[in-house]
């Protein structure tokens, strides 16, 4: 029997188990032996002769964005409306039989499409060049997930469950558990929460099941046997969705209005450029891009090649965005004074960018990005000679004054900065 039959003989058997108190240690079992099999299925084989043609091309701009859904729902046709590139389109299905990418420019930023060849039930086992295409989306920073309006129900079921099955969860965090192999000292479990969607003795079989008789576990949210299984094969990718919902002039008004309500779900009609503007801009909220600005020495920032990083990132840079200050030429600045580094007098103040002439409004913790983001966008090498930063905008404590920082300053969306080296 091969796996793809095992795969299917425990989700039969899982169909027709009843899920209660009872049942939900066999569930448990079950689910790990499935995870196991397809997690075999995933890993290429072994087997000599000619390597397989892939279609991944390389990661561009300053962000990735997946296109994925059925043959002939108008991905290409998107991907023409939205960028620059010509993606061949047709009436027919298959069009597409490769990866094709485009370059979205929005408020600095230069985001990729991936425009991927449409897949079929059945992908994640491979059919139809499936296991390729869903293998690609793992390299995205989000998710399209592009339906068609007259029949999205269906298809929307039968994507999700294609890309569960190859490990990448849509619109999920992941889960609060510290999962930790030792060689010695048998399983020490322990949990900050009361567990009310699986308990110890099932997460222990779980772990007896992948022969780990030696680890610590410990458990902060109350999660699902599923979540920890996924922790454990540590292979899981959550990724930001948007279900795109095309050819919504081909549906009456009431269910357009329905399906816009939908959480991370969004209506447009390629045909008749119907919310196009919109959908970019909820693209740019869910990559959770901000834009950081770079001074050089002794000259106002330049404001239009700001160096695009995720929300959460910290002061780390690449080496082309910022002109690299030997400390040893420069004067030690108090944390809320602002110096010119054009002056050839120590003592000469230098003036605010004219970015933050009119000081902003603070901002949340949950925009920041870390300085140690910034210096690995330029170069990895950047962050560990950093001596300090100097930054300006909503992040700084002395607002419009600059602030000296460290690494792990956590940078705000259109701040300046400047990068001081040993």
């Amino acid at each position: 029997m091969g796996i793809i039959e095992k795969i299917k003989e425990i989700e039969e058997e899982m169909a027709r188990t009843q899920k209660n108190k009872a049942t939900e240690y066999h569930l448990g079992l079950l689910k790990a032996k499935i995870a196991r099999y397809r997690a075999q299925l995933l890993e290429p084989t072994s087997k000599s002769g000619p390597a397989g043609v892939g279609f991944d091309v390389q990661k561009s701009g300053d962000a990735r964005v997946a296109l994925i859904g059925f043959p002939s729902v108008g991905k290409s046709t998107l991907l023409s409306k939205v960028t620059h590139t010509q993606s061949e389109a047709a009436a027919y299905e298959f069009t597409t039989l490769t990866a094709i990418p485009g370059v979205i420019e929005y408020k600095g930023a230069r985001i990729q499409l991936l425009d991927l060849p449409g897949i079929v039930e059945g992908a994640s086992q491979g059919r139809g060049r499936g296991r390729q295409v869903v293998s690609t989306a793992k390299t995205a920073d989000l998710i399209l997930i592009m339906l068609d309006a007259t029949k999205s129900d269906e298809q929307r079921r039968l994507l999700e469950h294609e890309l569960d099955a190859v490990g990448i969860r849509l619109n999920k965090n992941k889960p609060d558990v510290v999962f930790k192999r030792k060689t010695t000292g048998g399983i020490t479990f322990n949990t900050t929460v009361k567990l009310t969607r699986t308990d110890e003795k099932t997460i222990r079989t779980i772990l007896a099941g992948y022969k780990l008789h030696n680890c610590d576990i410990m458990i902060r949210e109350d999660i699902t046997t599923d979540e920890f299984i996924d922790v454990l094969i540590g292979t899981r990718k959550y990724l930001p969705c948007l279900y795109v919902y095309n050819k919504i002039d081909a549906i009456s008004l009431e269910q357009v209005d329905k399906i816009a309500r939908q959480p991370h779900s969004l209506v447009i009609s390629c045909e008749m450029d119907l919310n196009l503007d919109y959908l970019i801009d909820r693209m740019w909220d869910e990559l959770r891009l901000v834009k950081i600005y770079t001074k050089k020495r002794g000259v106002h920032p330049d404001l239009s090649d700001p160096v695009c990083l995720r929300k959460g990132a910290t002061i780390e840079v690449p080496v082309f965005h910022i002109m690299l200050m030997s400390t040893s030429t420069q004067k030690r600045t108090s944390p809320h004074s602002i110096c010119d580094f054009g002056s050839p007098s120590a003592h000469t103040t230098l003036q605010t960018p004219l970015a933050y002439s009119n000081p902003p409004k603070s901002v949340s913790q949950k925009s920041l990005t870390p300085i140690q983001d910034v210096c690995n966008g330029i170069h990895r090498s950047l962050a560990p000679n950093l001596r300090y930063g100097l930054v300006w905008g909503k992040s700084s404590k002395f607002n419009p004054h600059a602030q000296k920082v460290s690494l792990h300053h956590q940078v705000a969306d259109e701040d300046v900065v400047s990068i001081f080296t040993k």
